[in-house]
């Protein structure tokens, strides 16, 4: 009996120490604020960021896919193709399996929103430019982006505001999302 009572409270301790550990949940930075982790209800181009944020730090691909219309285009230019450069774009089902690999390589992805530099909405659509930080970190390299993505949102019959278009504006470095992305599907 007294035994038996020393395995149930070692038990017990076991379970209070490791209770709070998820092994299957992603590494995260640890300069999130509580702000940080709150899934929104899209009823803004800003709540839509708000959860493009939370999707990448908690790498939720299904998350990220409710925030892409059904006509959604990823844009960005490619500095390295031809001899000075090329415009690259995809659609919706190219930019959800390109980020799943993102989210896969990655153990650690942090994404800040900085300044808005332009905004203008209506009551059915809007456009917003912002400026940000990404950092990727894998067990074989980090990167650490900075540029402007130039959003274009639209309401949509569920109300709830997603993206019609994103262009990728990476900083002089040529490192921007899309760059990083392109690694990963190869």
């Amino acid at each position: 009996m007294r035994n038996e009572r020393h395995i149930y409270t070692g038990i017990a301790i076991a379970l209070l120490v490791t209770g709070c550990f998820n092994p299957f949940a992603p590494e995260l930075t640890r300069s999130l604020e509580p702000a940080d982790l709150i899934v929104t209800q899209q009823k803004s181009p800003l709540e839509v960021l708000q959860n493009f944020k939370v999707s990448y730090i908690f790498k939720d691909s299904l998350l990220y896919s409710n925030l892409l219309d059904t006509a959604f285009i990823f844009r960005f230019y490619d500095y390295d193709m031809g001899t000075s450069g090329q415009e690259v774009s995809w659609m919706r089902d190219t930019e959800l399996r390109t980020t799943g690999k993102l989210f896969r390589h990655f153990e650690i992805i942090d994404l800040i929103w900085n300044s808005t530099i332009r905004e203008s909405v209506s009551d059915d659509s809007s456009k917003l430019t912002k400026k940000f930080d990404l950092t990727l970190v894998s067990s074989e390299t980090s990167y650490h982006i900075t540029g402007t993505a130039e959003f274009t949102f639209r309401k949509c019959w569920d109300d709830r505001w997603r993206i019609v278009e994103w262009y990728d504006h990476p900083e002089l470095s040529k490192e921007g999302i899309a760059d990083s992305r392109l690694r990963v599907q190869k």
